[in-house]
């Protein structure tokens, strides 16, 4: 997996994913959405608290309902994958089944473990269980829907792309979530986006101080529109 230094996912994690994605934006150009932030179905059960979580995607696919049960040994090696990565990772998770969404793809069980292993946060385009028990996993968590069961499980690949929430992920993307969504940002460009997140953040600062005056008048809006 190629990575960037540390300081670069600490710099990323001070910051929203709104933010991010707008000084992705700066970095880039605009690309599709699709390639960038995930859709509105995403859903935010387990918060990540002051900070958004930032990690590294570690991608999986999984049908919940079809099949026989696994016989474990997929599963553990994806498992394997999160403690040798000795970088905070994101586990993105897909339910491919025939009839997806249906059954949980994550519940406590695998969130005990996950956290254990060093994954600070589980994106799922699929549905998740056990959300209490996830919780005191303390594994922040988005997912597409909300089950309380699953039929045969399987684990059917790791380390290839997957789409969570219409958003495109390859493994190894960094990924910023909070309660909007997730944004992803590739490595390759993360150390950019990371130093024109202050530049956004130092103008929207400007702009929310300047619309904060008190008894705003006609006058104030002419004088912000002579220098926009």
């Amino acid at each position: 997996m190629k990575t960037v230094d540390s300081s670069v996912i600490e710099a990323l994690a001070a910051y929203d994913s709104a933010t991010v994605q707008n000084a992705g934006i700066l970095v880039r150009g605009y690309v599709h959405a699709d390639i960038d932030y995930t859709d509105p179905r995403l859903r935010q059960y387990i918060s990540p608290n002051e900070k958004p979580a930032v990690g590294y995607a570690l991608t999986s696919t999984w049908t919940p309902i079809t099949g026989s049960n696994s016989d474990g040994y997929a599963r553990t090696d994806y498992f394997d994958s999160i403690a040798r990565a000795n970088v905070p990772v994101i586990v993105a998770q897909q339910d491919i089944d025939e009839v997806p969404n249906r059954g949980a793809i994550i519940g406590d069980g695998m969130a005990f473990q996950m956290s254990a292993l060093g994954a600070v946060g589980a994106l799922v385009e699929g549905n998740a269980r056990d959300i209490p028990g996830i919780e005191k996993a303390g594994l922040p968590l988005w997912a597409t829907g909300r089950v309380p069961g699953h039929g045969p499980f399987n684990m059917i690949e790791h380390e290839i792309p997957v789409t969570v929430a219409s958003l495109q992920i390859n493994p190894g993307d960094i990924l910023v979530c909070d309660a909007d969504g997730a944004t992803r940002v590739p490595v390759a460009e993360a150390v950019d986006v990371a130093k024109m997140c202050a530049e956004v953040r130092a103008k929207e600062a400007a702009s929310h101080k300047f619309f904060s005056i008190p008894n705003f008048t006609i006058e104030n809006w002419e004088e912000w529109k002579s220098k926009s």
